[in-house]
């Protein structure tokens, strides 16, 4: 796959703390990328170098071919939506949104019908002529996420997206994230929920303390960090115990959770083994959460300062 963005040993630090430690990624054009780490572990510091705020004191990214050192170039294709409400309070939504345009290089025409076809979508249109201030915080993350895509960006940063929406709002930024994706743009989503990392992203990068501790696609992390344990849902008896083949973790309403000891290339041995003492309806490997591997590797990192 085509990678849109290459940051290449980006360090970062202020005055002795080090916020950015030789960070290196690669991300592929038309993906969902998850952003992860514990607050103060460097996120923010890489997105604002990302998006021109900072500048690195070490490295580089280009971004669609084009270096950072020549930002004023690719600030145009960079979409961003911060963690924290950046609109002006006394302003109305739709001179704000025209001036965010303005400055990402839209005619005022240009910029008056992207916003027209946004705000129908999201069904903001009828907030356009009041002041930010009027709005409640979900209604004002709605005009943010807009005001972040409406220019056409080719990478767009999601910072905590679906902060302070309702379940309908968050369904209708859900479906645009994905449509959005589906047109070929590239998204950096960064979030604490690891349930939302799991339903948008292909693969994820974990920061911790300024370094990446952990990267790659999802399925095949969960696959590096499985335990080997399987679900089983049967019919009739089940007496199963422990051997030294497998170990049962639980048993309870016809639903089998065991530890497979010898560590098995292939789960076909031990379903052989549990089929001729049960009738099994179901058969499945537990793998682990992302919100589990990530509390894991945090705390490894750690235990490893400690020592």
């Amino acid at each position: 796959m085509e990678k849109v963005l290459k940051i290449t040993n980006v360090h970062k630090a202020y005055e002795k703390v080090i916020a950015l430690q030789d960070i290196s990624l690669e991300i592929e054009a038309g993906s969902i990328f998850g952003l992860l780490g514990p607050n103060g572990a460097g996120k923010t510091s890489l997105i604002r170098i990302l998006t021109g705020i900072t500048m690195p004191d070490q490295g580089s990214f280009v971004l669609n071919g084009k270096s950072n050192n020549n930002f004023a170039e690719i600030s145009r294709i960079i979409g961003y939506l911060p963690e924290e409400r950046g609109l002006y309070p006394t302003m109305k939504i739709f001179d704000q949104l025209m001036f965010f345009g303005r400055i990402k290089g839209l005619s005022k025409k240009e910029a008056r019908e992207k916003i027209n076809f946004y705000s129908k979508k999201l069904e903001i249109d009828g907030w356009l002529q009041k002041k930010a201030r009027e709005l409640s915080k979900g209604m004002q993350q709605l005009v943010q996420f807009v005001g972040s895509i409406f220019y056409e960006p080719s990478l767009i940063i999601l910072d905590e997206p679906f902060t302070g929406l309702d379940p309908i709002n968050s369904l209708k930024l859900q479906n645009e994230i994905l449509e959005l994706q589906q047109r070929g743009k590239t998204i950096i989503f960064s979030t604490h929920r690891m349930d939302q990392v799991e339903e948008f992203c292909q693969n994820i990068a974990l920061i911790n303390k300024g370094e990446i501790i952990l990267e790659g696609r999802i399925d095949e992390i969960k696959n590096r960090f499985k335990k080997n344990i399987y679900q089983i849902q049967y019919t009739g008896d089940c007496n199963l115990s422990s051997t030294g083949d497998y170990e049962v973790i639980s048993n309870k309403d016809c639903v089998l959770t065991i530890r497979d000891l010898t560590r098995n290339t292939s789960a076909n041995v031990l379903l052989k083994s549990i089929l001729e003492r049960i009738e099994v309806v179901s058969f499945i490997e537990v793998l682990p959460s992302l919100s589990e591997i990530f509390i894991a590797q945090v705390q490894k990192e750690g235990d490893h300062e400690q020592d």
